[in-house]
């Protein structure tokens, strides 16, 4: 089954897996799919601390690291360089759907987080407020504290609720002031695995608070949804390309016009609308493009459109059904399978029913400790994380009097057959 309309036809797909090779097809795109260089067999469920590496991402690397040439010469290989940072200028303005603004290359997802927010609070009027949740990660927590000070600026915190693992807009409204300067926002918690309702958010904080900055921590969602920065009347989202089947070593951002306006760090006498420093790393531009190439291909599965952006929408759409497939066979089980939410010496951190939840379930099992899972886990083959009361998680673990959790991430290159073997091995281990 195709879609014909994407704007209008919304309807539920054939999952993944249920398309006649497809999942072969995708996994075969991928690097280390069912073994890991170090221990050998293994099935991977810690996507959340990063993804699985596409073929194309790790040829790129090593052709362009190979690379003697920089930008900016009369040769061909500088023009070559920089025709693969436009391309991958332009993908990534695909990517985010972004018509206006500037696309940013940096150092990682946390260092774009901690620049469009400082960018923010020192080129804004004096005075006023910035305001964060406490669903965030300390990438944009730790960036509007330090700045929020640094300003003499009260830093406002909106909480959210234990049961629900999310943050909505009414909890918003509660805080908001008229004074409010910058505003973080986390797209979907690496913990809890909730995503919210970017669009309500964000007009609930515009009616409000109408010229402030707002800043999107986008790390998490990005390889499990579509991203429009069109539709959420933002100024900042940032992602990091390690986490949606790149590399390391770098961060990529948009930054709308009235944040590229402001002041910001560059080379005295240089073109006033940089905002990246020094030689480019054409790697990285490349690598991206190659993600956005793979959910182009992956979409085109989907749909018959020869639009690149529909291509991309309709590999979104493919994605979260195949993964909410996957999440509610661990949440709820199967006939012969008890899901964890049926498990009773086991709690679910959110709310097991929500249909917001995003590629992870974290859990902790009331009477064996969460290491020791993970060990088990382990040593069964089966790669999973355990997350901590400590300045990642704290903010999500501390409320509930929960020293740490096991953190179950998938994506959409994990098959049924592999969420089957791992709920099998945590019945075992709990039973036992």
């Amino acid at each position: 089954m195709y879609i014909k309309g994407l704007a209008t036809n919304k309807r539920c797909l054939k999952v993944i897996e249920q398309r006649q090779g497809l999942i072969e097809s995708i996994r075969e795109k991928f690097v280390h799919v069912e073994t890991c260089p170090f221990e050998g067999d293994r099935i991977f469920f810690e996507n959340a601390g990063g993804s699985l590496r596409l073929k194309s991402v790790v040829e790129t690397s090593a052709l362009y690291a190979s690379y003697p040439d920089n930008q900016g010469r009369e040769n061909d290989a500088s023009k070559s360089l920089v025709k693969s940072i436009e391309d991958g200028k332009a993908k990534m303005r695909l990517f985010f759907n972004a018509h206006r603004g500037d696309v940013i290359v940096g150092e990682s997802g946390t260092e774009l987080l901690f620049r469009l927010i400082r960018t923010a609070a020192l080129e804004l009027p004096e005075g006023g407020a910035m305001l964060s949740s406490t669903l965030e990660h300390p990438a944009s927590m730790s960036a509007m504290k330090k700045w929020a000070k640094n300003t003499q600026r009260n830093h406002i915190i909106v909480e959210h609720n234990d049961d629900s693992g999310s943050v909505d807009e009414q909890a918003y409204i509660k805080k908001l002031t008229s004074d409010v300067r910058v505003v973080s926002i986390v797209h979907t918690s690496p913990v809890t695995g909730m995503t919210i309702d970017l669009e309500k958010i964000t007009k609930e904080v515009r009616n409000v608070a109408p010229d402030c900055i707002i800043i999107v921590d986008g790390i998490q969602h990005s390889s499990h949804g579509a991203i429009d920065v069109q539709k959420y009347d933002i100024d900042g989202y940032v992602v990091s390309p390690y986490k949606m089947f790149s590399r390391h070593g770098y961060g990529v951002a948009w930054a709308s016009d009235r944040l590229c306006t402001l002041n910001k760090e560059q080379l005295a006498d240089g073109p006033f609308q940089n905002w990246e420093l020094g030689t480019r790393d054409a790697g990285s531009y490349a690598t991206f493009s190659d993600v956005v190439d793979y959910l182009d291909w992956l979409g085109s599965n989907f749909t018959e459109s020869e639009n690149t952006r529909e291509r991309l929408e309709a590999s979104s759409i493919a994605i979260k059904s195949h993964e909410k497939e996957l999440v509610d066979l661990v949440i709820n089980g199967a006939e012969d399978i008890v899901g964890l939410s049926n498990n009773k010496k086991i709690r679910i951190i959110g709310n097991p029913a929500s249909t917001s939840r995003e590629g992870v379930v974290s859990f902790f099992h009331k009477n064996k400790s969460s290491r020791t899972i993970v060990e088990e886990l382990r040593q069964r083959k089966i790669r999973v994380h355990i997350r901590k009361d400590d300045h990642y998680c704290g903010n999500i673990l501390r409320p509930l009097n929960q020293k740490d959790c096991i953190r179950f991430s998938i994506c959409h290159y994990n098959s049924k057959a592999e969420v089957v073997e791992f709920m099998k091995a945590i019945n075992e281990i709990s039973a036992n």
